[in-house]
């Protein structure tokens, strides 16, 4: 059977057997693949450890008929025991994997794993507030995916902004002219903050007030919602406002 190796991010796990599981990944070269680890989880394993969820690894995997099996993994992130130690990067890695996981429903992208994997890198390392790196996360990964939101012109016809009208199902923000009727308004500072979260100008990010990053990130899981066509279940869980160490 073809050996293959490639980088992944371990986005879920399941239990197989009595001592198996079976490993979701993202990977780098090969999209989204599904592979059993073998005996990963008796305390004797060499690997079990580098394949739990949020681990970044180098692995090496053969073709079988129905799921590819890991036979080696190499740790390059061993970010999961450094964001399981805090519960708001905790849930808002866990966000971030439930959309990785949906995103690459039907063909993975480079783009999507680079993204993932910095951003639970900066989880790990406390760069950022954890909730500004998972609202970042999920506009510039809906944004990788065809759906990048508009939060300077008018989503609809294209005039010039700012604008303070949102409307999730048209794109963003819209102009007077385009906004439908009880169309809910933002403050100008929820405006920039919105954009500056889509370009990664933590600048800008992190002197935002707390008022402003609640509303940005009530818009940021409707949008979320809407293109995924259903919520992210983890996101009921995410701890919000809190600040890096």
């Amino acid at each position: 059977m073809p050996v293959y190796r490639d980088d992944a991010v371990v986005l879920r796990t399941h239990k197989l057997g009595e001592a198996d599981r079976i490993v979701t990944l993202l990977t780098r070269r090969h999209g989204k693949i599904r592979a059993v680890a073998r005996g990963v989880r008796r305390t004797a394993s060499k690997f079990g450890s580098r394949l739990e969820p949020f681990m970044v690894a180098d692995l090496q995997l053969y073709e079988g008929r129905t799921l590819d099996v890991i036979t080696q993994a190499e740790s390059i992130g061993a970010y999961g025991a450094e964001i399981s130690q805090d519960y708001a990067a905790y849930t808002a890695a866990n966000a971030m994997v439930e959309a990785a996981d949906r995103l690459t429903e039907a063909e993975g992208s480079l783009q999507q794993y680079l993204l993932l994997v910095g951003a639970l890198r900066s989880l790990s390392r406390r760069e950022h507030g954890p909730d500004l790196t998972l609202d970042s996360y999920l506009l510039r990964a809906l944004a990788i995916a065809g759906w990048a939101p508009s939060f300077e012109d008018c989503s609809r016809c294209g005039a010039p902004g700012p604008h303070t009208a949102v409307v999730v199902q048209l794109g963003g923000v819209v102009c007077d002219a385009c906004a439908p009727p009880g169309t809910a308004r933002i403050a100008p500072s929820t405006v920039d903050l919105l954009g500056a979260l889509l370009a990664g100008d933590w600048e800008v990010a992190e002197a935002a007030s707390q008022r402003d990053r609640g509303q940005a990130s009530g818009i940021v899981a409707a949008y979320a919602q809407w293109h995924l066509e259903r919520g992210l279940r983890s996101l009921s869980h995410v701890s919000r406002g809190t600040a890096p160490e």
